[in-house]
C-alpha cells in the first residue's frame, strides 16, 4: 500500500510557472513507476508525465513535451512536476499516480482514471490568460 499526497496547486497567470509535488508514504517508493495525470472540468483524465523507478527514463504528452519535467527523489519518497510556460488550457485538477507492476512507458498510454493501482486526492492549477 502507498498513499500519495499532491502539493503545489494554485492559481498563476499564462506563462508563468508552478511545481508540483508528490509524497508517498508507505514501503518501497522506489519499486513504483510514478507519473502525474490531469483532469479538465468536464473530460476524462489524460496522463501528462511519467518516470521510470530508478528516474533515468521519462514520457510526456506532445502538449506538455518542453514545458514540463518530471523527476523523482527515491530517499525523500517525492516525485514533482516542474511546469513552465503554463497556459489556460493547462488548467485542471493535477493527480499524482503510482504503478507498482508496469513500466513508464506503459503508463504514458493510459487513458481515464480506471485501472491504475493509486491515486492522490488531487491538486488544482488554474492558470489566467
Amino acid at each position: 500500500q502507498v498513499q500519495l499526497v499532491e502539493s503545489g496547486g494554485g492559481l498563476v497567470q499564462a506563462g508563468g510557472s508552478l511545481r508540483l509535488s508528490c509524497v508517498a508514504s508507505g514501503r518501497s517508493f522506489s519499486s513504483y513507476v510514478m507519473g502525474w495525470f490531469r483532469q479538465a472540468p468536464g473530460k476524462e483524465r489524460e496522463f501528462v508525465a511519467a518516470i521510470s523507478r530508478t528516474g533515468i527514463s521519462t514520457y510526456y504528452a506532445d502538449s506538455v513535451k518542453g514545458r514540463f519535467v518530471i523527476s523523482r527523489d527515491n530517499v525523500k519518497n517525492t516525485v514533482s512536476l516542474q511546469m513552465d510556460s503554463l497556459k489556460p488550457e493547462d488548467t485542471a485538477v493535477y493527480y499524482c499516480a503510482a504503478d507498482p507492476k508496469g513500466t513508464a512507458q506503459a503508463m504514458s498510454v493510459r487513458t481515464g482514471a480506471s485501472g491504475m493501482d493509486y491515486w492522490g486526492k488531487g491538486t488544482l492549477v488554474t492558470v489566467s490568460s
